[in-house]
């Protein structure tokens, strides 16, 4: 068993800080935490830091944001200074290259958000609860060049349900630190993990803020599953009257209608009833252009739909 005190850490948002946050609580040094570029956010375009640079720098930890990994011999030259006996990475939001895979004794890891080979790519979690999926996980590997597709060292599952892309965030975050604790020590002692079977392979590709506008053609549970996908970003949207309306929550019904897609049947606290794919769907949080999100019933009481007017 080689020794494994030392571990650079990689990554960048939210999802990222519960690994990190496990490695010191365990006890192990980070000499070391590298993150994206601090990027300009919300309307007023203000920069913000990467969660994971906000909570290393509060413990101490250095930080580096390279613009680019491949050829960035500065880079490169630094992460070889702090002899790490294992990089972690955890939604860093770049590949790695060659000499950066190979720098480490122990190799690089990633907690991947996805029962690999299924879903490989920049949004996992989402692009299961949009495919109507019965469960997904996190996936630890060793980390290869070609994206995602490095051997599966250890997996663990949960089921989606009803579960929001919010909520399976936070879960498989947490999920995700439990599983490199506990494969900590078969990753010293050079477990090799087995090889994923590449005929399984999908592809979860980056999502679109054009891809939340809801398409009312569609099935109730399509809908709805579209919702809780979007939710926490972008969030799934419809327009009234060319105003956006946000939908953070909705239940299909089982109940026939011939009305066109996107009607409005009946707007109650119990939620605003739109046809949808020959049947209809409750939308039971609602968010008006520049106001909070809010239950039906508070919608309701400041907000007044035209029924019979159409959601396109």
């Amino acid at each position: 068993m080689k020794n494994l005190t030392r571990v650079v850490y990689m990554g960048t948002p939210d999802f990222a800080l519960p690994p990190l946050e496990m490695l010191c609580k365990e006890g192990y040094a980070v000499p070391l935490a590298v993150t994206r570029p601090d990027q300009p956010r919300d309307r007023g375009k203000r920069v913000q830091s990467p969660p994971v640079k906000a909570w290393a720098e509060a413990q101490g930890i250095p930080v580096l944001q390279p613009e680019s990994l491949r050829g960035n011999a500065e880079f490169a030259e630094r992460l070889r200074a702090e002899k790490p006996d294992l990089i972690v990475v955890a939604a860093y939001g770049a590949l790695l290259p060659e000499e950066i895979l190979n720098l480490p004794g122990l190799g690089c890891v990633n907690i991947h958000a996805s029962l690999l080979p299924k879903y490989r790519g920049a949004a996992p979690i989402q692009r299961a609860v949009l495919d109507g999926g019965a469960e997904t996980g996190v996936s630890l590997m060793r980390m290869a060049e070609k994206m995602d597709a490095g051997n599966v060292i250890a997996a663990r599952k949960t089921p989606i349900g009803r579960k929001t892309t919010a909520e399976l965030f936070g879960e498989l975050s947490q999920m995700g630190a439990a599983l490199l604790r506990d494969k900590l020590p078969d990753i010293a002692a050079g477990a090799p993990g087995a090889a994923q079977d590449e005929a399984q392979a999908t592809y979860a590709p980056r999502i679109r803020k054009e891809e939340a506008h809801i398409d009312f053609s569609k099935s109730p549970e399509e809908i709805e599953r579209l919702i809780r996908g979007m939710n926490a970003w972008p969030g799934a949207y419809a327009l009234y009257k060319g105003s956006v309306l946000k939908i953070w929550e909705a239940v299909p019904s089982e109940e026939p209608c011939e009305k066109p897609a996107g009607t409005i049947l009946a707007a109650s606290g119990e939620g605003i009833t739109v046809a949808a794919g020959g049947r209809a769907v409750r939308l039971t949080v609602i968010q008006a252009q520049g106001k909070k999100a809010m239950q039906a019933a508070d919608f309701m009481r400041g907000n007044k739909l035209e029924i019979q007017a159409v959601l396109t």
